[in-house]
């Protein structure tokens, strides 16, 4: 066999070196792949922050029609009575006879500061200032929780079943307040704070519920047989 056929060939490339190459051609392409997609990130950031801009100058627009500023007016009003009304069960709670209905007054006074705090929280999401407006509605269910209890007797059954009963009208006062606050908040396009109004009126739901249960368990019939 002649001596230059068993001479390799230098020059030629191996499998694995053909299999690394990397066309020129392959490499453009994927640059302008990638550019295309940063493109695309910085047109979609940009888009949405252009979208939330939007919502805050449409949030900004209707706070300032009729029914936004019947919405802000309502929401101060009820601000004023969550005030008054964590008041009230400060006071109310230590006149209750039953140990059961003192801890559902007790708790539902906590749950008021958590719900003070929320309606601050719904302001601030508004751009609004927390301002509380009187409420006539609130300072005269008040007062006729106070009679009621003044006129029973310290100790008795009964007067549980009168601060029920007053707790009650102040329930459904606020149920039927924040039942109409949540449908407004949604019309307007403020859904977060339709969110927290409708955490608020759960929580007034359940109250009324327990105080129900309450009178229909034993104290109803523990004041029939004083």
């Amino acid at each position: 066999m002649d001596q230059k056929d068993k001479t390799p060939e230098k020059n030629a490339p191996s499998k694995s070196e053909e299999s690394t190459v990397i066309p020129m051609e392959d490499n453009k392409a994927d640059k302008n792949k990638i550019k295309k997609e940063a493109v695309k990130t910085d047109e979609s950031d940009t888009e949405k922050g252009e979208n939330n801009s939007k919502q805050q100058n449409m949030k900004s627009k209707n706070n300032q029609t009729d029914l936004g500023k019947f919405f802000l007016d309502a929401l101060q009003d009820i601000y004023y009575a969550e005030a008054k009304i964590e008041e009230s069960l400060a006071k109310i709670k230590h006149k209750a006879t039953s140990e059961e209905l003192q801890e559902a007054l007790e708790d539902h006074e906590l749950v008021t500061k958590k719900q003070i705090l929320r309606l601050e929280k719904i302001f601030k999401h508004l751009g609004e200032e927390a301002k509380k407006k009187k409420c006539d509605a609130i300072d005269g269910i008040l007062k006729e929780v106070d009679e009621m209890v003044k006129n029973t007797e310290d100790g008795s059954m009964t007067r549980d079943v009168a601060i029920i009963i007053g707790s009650q009208k102040v329930e459904h006062y606020e149920i039927a307040t924040y039942g109409g606050l949540v449908q407004i908040a949604i019309t307007l396009g403020h859904e977060k704070v339709a969110d927290l109004l409708e955490t608020t009126l759960d929580e007034e739901e359940e109250t009324d519920f327990l105080l129900t249960e309450i009178a229909e368990e034993h104290v109803n019939f523990d004041a029939a047989e004083e």
